[in-house]
């Protein structure tokens, strides 16, 4: 006897189920896709020569502390006011400041006049300049990390995990599809095919989570459905997306069979941090007023701060993702996240960032892009990234049952790269896998991105309030 329920719903499979297979699917679809890459990138020769790697630093003087701290006058001045024009136009200040440091360098000052950059920003002060702005990256990362809330993913996990891998699969396999054409022509001297379009598929996944945090607080849309999935979905991509980038750096610096090690270990070292540092971390930071917090905690946890950053570079992966991921392991909501996010964040944003902003801007030329050759390059890097990251989470948004204008302002939100990007950008030049003409134009691709945000997601929303995330 028939019980009235039809064959297809004796079998239908439930919805988690389904998204789970999906996830599945599509990890083993980007793997085989990027090793056909792979395989085509190295038949046209499996190392770049077209272009020369950077000449070594001169090393730092002490008659550069002058021009250091110049430097660092005239950034912070420029940079507040740009910020604060960037602000009135609806844009994050940090856009303001970014373009600052490009404006002081090569690309603006070093063209109208070399001799008022050569006295403001000499080359001298490029090592002394990169080390301050090493620290000041490394402690930025670590309030990242302190920023980011498990508590965003513990009720979503599911559907975070697929929108945010979907994000950033899209984007990666794009860009390593995107290498097969810019790796002959931008690739420095001796860079493999394969370091090169892994780092550049990275280098187009990022997200810029402090940024999009950033823009739904002014927007006043962090506590609304979108704003908690955004954050959610940009707390697990940051945290793969630098897994990935770890990976990278070891591929870049090793061999395979040294890569292989260096992946192992930093298994190994996450593992330890979340199974172990962790807990204890509860423990021992047991603290409930931020004003019972004194000279010795703090000591100490700059101290595992600096060990853990010293780990991450032992085991051949950057510095700055043991400063990320000791952020991360520190409980979200303790007094000490709050203290330490209090007692850093205008010294790390105000005083030590604007140096990176001047490193990168020294570092960035605007002028090595020319022609309509490399114009396209451009471009084409500027379009594969906003379609690889707004397409790739529009459409698993989409499909794990969120509406099509929810879905497009997610995607949106998600292609917001800002400092994250600038910070990736510099990490792959001071490993020479990118070349400065690229790093170039990965900086603008990272700026229109960061601009483009605002006033998409003000057209999306305009006239809607209150967007369900069901369709």
């Amino acid at each position: 006897m028939s019980d009235g329920r039809s064959a297809s719903d004796s079998v239908s499979v439930p919805r988690p189920m389904r998204m789970a297979i999906g996830y599945l699917l599509m990890l083993l679809a980007a793997v085989g896709l990027f090793l056909l890459i792979r395989w085509f990138g190295e038949q046209t020769g499996d190392e770049a020569s077209e272009l020369p790697t950077e000449a070594t630093p001169p090393s730092p003087t002490l008659g550069t502390l002058p021009h250091v701290l110049g430097a660092l006058v005239a950034i912070i001045i420029v940079g507040r006011m740009l910020g604060a024009v960037f602000q009135k136009l609806g844009q994050p200040r940090v856009i303001g400041e970014v373009v600052a440091g490009i404006l002081l360098g090569p690309s603006l000052l070093g063209r109208v006049s070399p001799g008022a950059m050569a006295w403001l920003l000499p080359e001298s002060i490029l090592p002394s300049l990169g080390m301050i702005a090493q620290l000041g990256v490394i402690l930025f990362m670590f309030l990242v990390g302190l920023e980011l809330n498990a508590e965003f993913l513990r009720d979503r996990v599911h559907k975070t995990v697929v929108i945010s891998h979907a994000g950033i699969v899209t984007p990666f396999l794009l860009g390593a599809g995107l290498a097969l054409w810019l790796f002959p022509s931008l690739a420095p001297a001796g860079v493999s095919f394969t370091s090169f379009a892994l780092f550049l598929g990275v280098a187009l996944s990022v997200t810029a989570f402090p940024v999009l945090a950033r823009i739904l607080t002014d927007r006043r849309m962090e506590r609304t459905d979108l704003g908690v999935l955004a954050l959610s979905c940009a707390a697990a991509g940051d945290a793969t997306a630098w897994c990935l980038l770890a990976f990278v750096v070891g591929v870049v610096q090793s061999a395979v069979a040294g890569a292989i090690t260096t992946s192992l270990l930093t298994v190994l070292f996450i593992g330890a941090m979340f199974g172990v540092v962790r807990p204890l971390l509860r423990g021992w930071l047991n603290v409930s007023d931020p004003s019972e917090i004194n000279g010795s905690l703090v000591t100490w946890v700059l101290v595992a701060l600096l060990l853990s950053a010293l780990t991450a570079e032992a085991i051949g992966i950057h510095a700055l993702f043991g400063a990320f991921l000791l952020g991360a392991v520190i409980p979200h909501d303790s007094a000490v996240a709050r203290a330490f996010h209090d007692k850093l964040h205008d010294m790390v944003v105000i005083l030590l960032l604007p140096a990176f902003f001047a490193h990168t801007g020294m570092r960035t030329q605007i002028s090595l892009v020319s022609g309509w050759s490399e114009w396209s390059m451009c471009a084409a890097i500027i379009a594969v990234a906003t379609l690889g990251k707004l397409g790739g989470t529009m459409l698993s948004a989409r499909l794990t049952g969120i509406d099509w204008r929810t879905s497009a302002s997610l995607g949106v939100l998600m292609n917001t790269r800002g400092l994250m990007e600038i910070i990736v950008l510099n990490i792959g030049l001071d490993l020479g896998v990118i070349s400065p003409k690229l790093f170039a134009m990965m900086v603008l691709m990272a700026l229109v991105t960061t601009i483009a945000t605002s006033p998409i997601l003000r057209w999306l929303e305009d006239g809607h309030s209150g967007p369900s995330l069901h369709a």
